[in-house]
């Protein structure tokens, strides 16, 4: 797939729909590649403090759901960094206005640390033109182009076991959030 290009999946509210990102949330880019350097190197810290973390509770008998939300958080977390650190080594290009190809490992696109982390998953469960809405919504939610979409971000697995594992974190485990 090329960036941008769609396949529906159930109808109008799923989408596979091809993006690539820096790798922080929703596109957000943190300056330029020293900055893309800085967030891969955070993000190897912060998986090994979430794996050293994981053994602790695990070691302490630690109730199940915290296990669960944690080792979500901990898989997603590789997940998107495997993304980021490979994806650029093994690609020839980003795939904008042409399909990337497979090459010799290192001869992709970006060197190590460097690749981007690809986003597939679409959820436009409402999609509405301005002129089609009805009179209550309000008219600041329709973007620069009169069109409002219930659920704009597109994620990936990773990201879906991250978000799983924090919301399960702050829903149900706050009291045992302690070492």
């Amino acid at each position: 797939m090329t960036i941008g290009e769609e396949i529906p999946v159930l109808g109008n509210w799923f989408n596979l729909y091809f993006t690539e990102n820096n790798g922080m949330a929703f596109g957000m880019e943190f300056g330029g590649e020293w900055g893309k350097l800085s967030l891969s190197i955070f993000r190897i810290f912060a998986v090994i403090a979430i794996f050293v973390y994981l053994l602790i509770i695990s070691k302490r008998k630690a109730n199940g759901g915290l296990i669960f939300a944690v080792s979500m958080i901990f898989a997603g977390a590789i997940g998107n960094i495997i993304d980021s650190v490979f994806y650029g080594l093994i690609f020839t290009s980003s795939s904008y206005h042409t399909v990337a190809e497979l090459t010799t490992f290192g001869q992709g696109y970006s060197s190590f640390l460097h690749g981007k982390v690809v986003d597939m998953l679409y959820f436009p469960i409402i999609n509405l033109q301005q002129s089609d809405a009805p009179s209550w919504i309000p008219s600041f939610l329709f973007g620069y182009d009169d069109h409002f979409v219930f659920f704009r971000p597109i994620f990936n697995i990773a990201d879906s076991a991250i978000t799983t594992g924090v919301s399960w974190l702050l829903i149900f485990e706050r009291k045992n959030l302690k070492l």
